[in-house]
């Protein structure tokens, strides 16, 4: 009896899973979520958030029609505007003619744009690499940012991390991964996208690595 097809968003999730796990417990990152940074540094990371998602969703209207990547433009799932609001709260009025992107962020949103403007499959393994991380992960942040930094529930500060529009995450995400398995490309596109991925868990080590770099803890 043959062995049924192992579906692509378990293959995709499975594949990067390595790569995933090194961004997820870079130094950066175990500091913040473990309350021994000061908001600041949640406040640069916002910041360099807000870089990559610009990225990621100026210019997606080109790809509306894209039969790979056009099943995934949601508005809901898009993060600028709440990254803004973010981040007038912490950094205060003026933040954009301050804002700085960090060269490994400037590295990764160059990969993103040029994903969105020339392959719609490279397009879709960064879409899944973020937004299904926001909806996952990203909520252990928000939980965090709250208890340490004492911002409003949900509110501003943290309102990247809150999707007003999806009202049940796990049917969403249940549902985006349907996407990814009726994926219209072949198998040797469905490799380049799961590769793409691992690069995009890269350029997220890369970035963590820098933060962690401008935000050391202190030896006293």
């Amino acid at each position: 009896m043959d062995t049924p097809p192992v579906p692509f968003s378990t293959l995709i999730r499975t594949a990067s899973h390595e790569q995933h796990t090194e961004a997820e417990t870079s130094t950066f990152m175990s500091d913040m979520l473990g309350g021994r940074l000061g908001v600041e540094a949640y406040a640069r990371y916002t910041e360099q958030l807000w870089f990559v998602y610009r990225a990621l969703e100026e210019g997606t209207a080109a790809l509306a029609d894209d039969p790979v990547a056009g099943p995934f433009l949601q508005p809901e799932l898009e993060r600028t505007a709440e990254l803004e609001r973010d981040l007038a709260h912490l950094r205060g009025e003026g933040w954009q003619e301050r804002a700085t992107a960090l060269p490994a962020t400037e590295v990764y949103a160059g990969r993103v744009r040029e994903c969105v403007r020339t392959w719609p499959g490279g397009f879709v393994a960064h879409h899944y690499t973020r937004y299904l991380g926001d909806l996952s992960g990203g909520q252990i942040i928000r939980g965090t940012a709250e208890k340490t930094w004492g911002f409003a529930r949900k509110g501003d500060g943290v309102r990247f991390y809150v999707f007003e529009g999806i009202g049940n995450p796990a049917a969403f995400k249940r549902g985006y991964r349907e996407l990814l398995d009726a994926l219209p490309v072949d198998e040797l596109e469905k490799h380049r996208v799961v590769e793409e991925c691992k690069r995009a868990f890269a350029l997220n080590t890369s970035l963590f690595r820098e933060l962690g770099q401008e935000f050391p803890l202190s030896a006293a």
